[in-house]
């Protein structure tokens, strides 16, 4: 009963210190703007004529080799290999221990393995996915006199509905967001987009990101065709 006690006061410290309102935004030609710059900044134009993208999410040990191309992604973790295909999932392929998978047994690990891909692989290339199908964009002034970039996912993916606010240098990187969404009951907590590198075809990810104490490391990244 005493750590349930300290858990529920380190919690409640926890929300009273970091969490904030999600704020309303403008919506319109700024912040239009706004995004198609940091698109520019990060050359999201090679980022859609690149076709495989490797990395690994490295705290949890899940690996990934995309095919943008043709929908399908392979994500490896303990003893699991699941070829996805993520525009039909019924065609994906569950491996455990290098054997083919059979039966209804395999639904959970299909569906976890596209959980952890978008999840993953948004911590990769939110970014470039500031005009998905679905998205809001509206501008929002920052207590530093910039403005920030609010994004919201009305569908799609694990989580719709979330919202994230970029603040972005002046050449359009990003610095960080800050993060609304359902899994995180503290509402505007930040994360850095840090250590950013290049792909050898030519555009650039995130390799780290720091939430308060914690730092998420995204490894063995590759961009090839």
């Amino acid at each position: 009963m005493g750590i349930l006690l300290l858990a529920i006061i380190g919690f409640g410290v926890l929300y009273a210190v970091y969490n904030r309102a999600l704020p309303n935004g403008k919506a319109g030609p700024e912040a239009e703007a706004m995004a198609q710059k940091m698109l520019k900044a990060l050359n999201y134009d090679d980022y859609i004529a690149t076709r495989y993208l490797e990395w690994t999410f490295a705290g949890r040990d899940h690996r990934y080799v995309w095919d943008t191309s043709n929908g399908k992604v392979t994500v490896r973790w303990d003893d699991y290999r699941v070829d996805v295909d993520l525009i039909n999932k019924d065609y994906s392929r569950v491996f455990q221990k290098g054997e083919l998978q059979y039966g209804t047994s395999r639904v959970p690990i299909i569906e976890k393995a596209i959980s952890f891909f978008n999840n993953d692989s948004f911590w990769l290339v939110a970014p470039f996915k500031v005009f998905d199908q679905a998205t809001k964009r509206s501008i929002v002034p920052l207590a530093d006199g910039s403005n920030g970039l609010l994004v919201t996912y009305t569908r799609g993916g694990t989580t719709p509905g979330d919202s994230y606010l970029w603040k972005l240098d002046a050449r359009g990187f990003p610095l960080s967001f800050q993060m609304w969404t359902k899994i995180i009951p503290v509402g505007g907590l930040t994360a850095s987009w840090d250590d950013w590198q290049m792909m050898e075809t030519g555009f650039y990810v995130p390799t780290s990101h720091k939430i308060g104490p914690f730092t998420l490391k995204l490894t063995n990244i590759r961009g090839y065709d």
